[in-house]
């Protein structure tokens, strides 16, 4: 019997015992380290693809808008949106960098002189949250357009203490046109990017768009002491190319260190755009590393002619796009010119874009060349513009539908 009471108590213990240990104090835990702030989340990509069909909403439609009040901005930015989304496009391109300033918050750039009137002033708002936010609620994605060399058009704007181009004039150079930013300077380089990294860390842009805007001359004279100190064998077009290419690729990596496309929309004529402007264009195309997406600016008629010369007719362009060596990572798209509306595009031929359908006959074309997608420069030729515009939207959401 006692053999047995011993035996219900051992029991006992062995059945408590992990209860006791649960009981016991554990050695104080290390605090977990804080989560780095998150950055706004873009639009999650769609299980199939969305077709691309931009519209661009540059710097001349936020000098017809009102920045008085929060409020009126907004509005005025809800009532431009809801005509996006009703004819069918998908992407906003929204200018937000047209000058080497910002229409949003920014520690490399001053807020734009369009919000103010005078830059570096700030509106008391933040006009790209407005944009992203309802743009994201009416089911389009936004891409911040950013011009990356631009500082000024002629003397506008007058330039504030904060602007990049006082605080180091070094990196300024400027032309008959206006004032930009030193292509070939290395600071210059990592500025624009870094700018861009800071811009998709605090804003839910679903990309980033450049324009045609790159070298501003062909004059030998323009950096002739830069090429000079480069002490290159390169002649001063492939070295003003590679200074191109070397921004291209670093916009490119940072703006996908942030999980975000980057675009870039270069002259209609590919051989243009090496001569003039040092952008090689089909470099981007065809490797990796460059752009997401080319979308050359093809603003010219179908039947374009000019002294019997077809060459910048849509259609022969579209084709030369279309057949030039392309990446599988690298999508081909084509901009139209909504802005030929109603008044041409100067061709021996005239009457194309008075027809009223000739955005939705381009963007057949485009489809029929291999180009799947594209985007209208810009929003108010489509919507403000002259009477034709009605006509063609319509023509063009049918085609959207298809």
């Amino acid at each position: 019997m006692r053999r047995f009471g011993w035996m219900l108590i051992l029991a006992a213990v062995y059945l408590c015992a992990p209860f006791f240990l649960l009981r016991q104090p554990s050695a104080p835990q290390a605090a977990p380290a804080p989560l780095p702030a998150a950055t706004p989340a873009a639009t999650p990509p769609p299980e199939t693809p969305r077709p691309y069909r931009a519209v661009w909403v540059s710097y001349l439609e936020w000098q017809q808008m009102d920045f008085s009040t929060e409020a009126a901005f907004r509005a005025q930015t809800e009532q431009m949106l809801d005509k996006v989304a009703a004819l069918g496009a998908t992407v906003v391109l929204a200018q937000v960098r047209p000058f080497a300033d910002a229409l949003y918050q920014s520690a490399y750039f001053p807020f734009s002189h369009l919000c103010t009137g005078q830059q570096g002033q700030d509106p008391g708002f933040d006009p790209l949250e407005i944009w992203v936010t309802a743009a994201h609620a009416r089911g389009l994605e936004l891409e911040a357009w950013v011009n990356p060399y631009r500082v000024q058009q002629g003397q506008t704007p007058a330039l504030c203490a904060q602007s990049p181009a006082v605080l180091h004039p070094d990196w300024v150079k400027t032309t008959d046109t206006g004032s930009y930013l030193d292509p070939a300077n290395p600071a210059v380089r990592q500025y624009i990017a870094d700018a861009l990294g800071e811009l998709c860390r605090n804003y839910a842009v679903d990309g980033v768009h450049f324009d045609d805007y790159f070298y501003p001359t062909t004059d030998p004279a323009w950096d002739a002491d830069d090429y000079a100190a480069a002490q290159t064998s390169l002649t001063l077009a492939q070295w003003r190319t590679e200074n191109v290419n070397a921004l291209m690729q670093l916009c490119w990596q940072t703006v996908h260190g942030c999980g975000r496309r980057f675009g870039v929309a270069p002259a209609g004529d590919a051989a243009q755009c090496a001569a003039v402007q040092y952008s090689d264009a089909a470099l981007w195309l065809r490797q990796p590393g460059y752009a997401d997406y080319v979308m050359p600016q093809l603003y010219w008629g179908l039947q374009y002619t000019k002294n019997g010369d077809t060459s910048h007719s849509l259609a022969r362009l579209a084709a030369q796009w279309a057949a030039l060596p392309r990446s599988s990572e690298v999508a081909l798209y084509a901009g139209l010119g909504a802005y030929r509306i109603g008044t041409g595009d100067g061709s021996d031929t005239p009457g194309e874009w008075q027809t009223g359908h000739a955005l939705a006959d381009q963007w057949r074309a485009l489809q029929a060349a291999g180009i799947p997608g594209g985007g209208l420069y810009r929003y108010g030729s489509l919507f403000d513009g002259l009477p034709p515009a009605d006509a063609e939207r319509q023509a063009l959401a049918k085609a959207w539908e298809k």
